[in-house]
């Protein structure tokens, strides 16, 4: 005999509050580009280190300061809001696959400085640095996703 009740639920796409999980993800933005200004700061203001990020196609790497670096948080957090979205309305383990896609996407950019030729102290600097905003943005969007997720109502 089958609980008709679960079937119905495993078939039910869960409801999702689309303006908390935005709200949430702008609000990360904020949070991912205040990171990378400090971040920026330290490594360029106290260890005289200078910021880098992939280049266009004629160098391969490009110096940035921390205007440049905070919009590209920007633009990473609401890539990850975007992708956390669609991954809610489609996926059967959401926040599992958001978090193996989201930590693979930060592991390519603490990975790229040591792919590149500078001094390591820049390329370590420049990991760090990608790790600080890769995991903010991680940790926020996650909270503002679960948070987002409306419950079953219970019969």
């Amino acid at each position: 005999m089958t609980d008709t009740r679960f079937e119905q639920r495993q078939q039910q796409p869960p409801k999702i509050d689309s303006r908390s999980l935005w709200t949430g993800g702008a609000a990360t933005a904020v949070v991912a580009a205040l990171v990378a200004v400090v971040c920026a700061l330290v490594v360029r203001g106290v260890f005289d280190v200078p910021v880098i990020a992939p280049g266009n196609a004629d160098s391969v790497i490009d110096y940035v300061g921390a205007t440049w670096l905070a919009m590209f948080a920007v633009l990473g957090s609401l890539l990850a809001t975007a992708v956390a979205h669609v991954l809610l309305r489609l996926a059967p383990r959401p926040m599992a696959f958001f978090g193996w896609i989201e930590g693979l996407v930060t592991l390519a950019f603490v990975i790229w400085p040591y792919t590149v030729h500078v001094g390591e102290a820049v390329q370590f600097a420049n990991a760090a640095l990608y790790l600080a905003i890769g995991t903010a943005i991680r940790i926020l969007v996650t909270f503002a996703a679960k948070q987002a997720v409306q419950p079953f109502p219970r019969d």
